[in-house]
């Protein structure tokens, strides 16, 4: 069923959903420009609904990327990824005939931390000729999706999440083991629930994800397997999903309480330049 847009529709925006429940294009709003709160509310309110937000045709800048993010909270520092230079809080994302696309994989960003991010948004600055769509998830209609019996072997369960990945990176780089003690320090392993309550809307949905998911806590490893495989296959079900076609001057807005997402990797040697402003989130509960 499709949601009501009065939201939207009072802010003098307009939306068009992509599908039933995730994915909506936004227009009626140039993010150059200072917005109103009431602008700010709506686009708020529109992502709640729809997890995430598509804006074509902005000429924005780095300021003013930034700027749109913190109308929605704090941003964050990404401890790993590649930063912008002289902008911290700004992902450099390029992909090209060296580096290789990697975020072919379902999830959810920076589960590792105790205070996963809110949401992000993806701006594109340069794309292949074809190719480099992302796809989206909702993983709130994948919970209700579950069967009966799975939702109750989930109830009340948590499971441990973990930079594993990036660990392996740093050491690729040439990073001591004294260096990524300090990583493991600063940023330890967290338990969250696999069912994830969103603060906002209080719906429910799957929280685990195969880039960061370890285990499920007191369960046996054959057992916690099964399980999150299960849950991690999800995702890949086409009708919990949208998909967008990236063009210049695009830009991506998604709740990452709420969604997971996957860059599709299909466009080698070609470049694909993006940059990402993540907003801080709160601990799952």
């Amino acid at each position: 069923m499709n949601k009501p847009l009065t939201g939207l529709q009072a802010a003098s925006l307009s939306l068009s959903p992509m599908t039933p429940t995730i994915g909506a294009e936004v227009s009626g709003v140039d993010l150059a420009r200072p917005l109103a709160p009431e602008t700010v509310a709506a686009i708020r309110a529109a992502l709640l609904d729809w997890k995430v937000l598509f804006f074509r045709d902005q000429a924005i800048d780095t300021d003013q990327h930034l700027a749109f993010g913190r109308y929605f909270g704090g941003l964050e520092v990404h401890p790993f990824a590649p930063q912008k230079p002289g902008y911290p809080e700004v992902l450099a994302l390029t992909h090209d005939r060296e580096r290789r696309g990697k975020e072919n994989t379902w999830h959810s960003d920076v589960t590792w931390r105790e205070k996963p991010s809110l949401g992000s948004i993806l701006r594109a600055l340069e794309l292949p000729q074809v190719g480099g769509d992302t796809l989206f998830a909702d993983m709130a209609a994948a919970y209700e999706g579950l069967s009966e019996s799975v939702k109750d072997q989930i109830d009340g369960k948590v499971a441990l999440h973990d930079f594993a990945h990036f660990r392996f990176g740093l050491r690729k780089a040439g990073k001591t083991e004294e260096e990524i003690e300090a990583f493991n320090r600063a940023y330890p392993s967290v338990e969250h629930p696999i069912v994830r309550t969103h603060p906002e809307t209080g719906a429910k949905a799957i929280y685990v994800n195969a880039a960061f998911t370890q285990h499920i806590v007191g369960m046996e490893k054959s057992e916690s397997d099964a399980l999150l495989a299960h849950l991690y296959s999800r995702a890949a079900i086409p009708e919990y999903q949208c998909r967008f076609r990236w063009e210049p001057g695009s830009i991506a807005f998604w709740d990452n309480r709420s969604s997971q997402h996957y860059a599709v990797s299909d466009y080698w040697p070609s470049v694909r330049r993006m940059e990402r402003v993540t907003i801080i989130g709160d601990r799952p509960q």
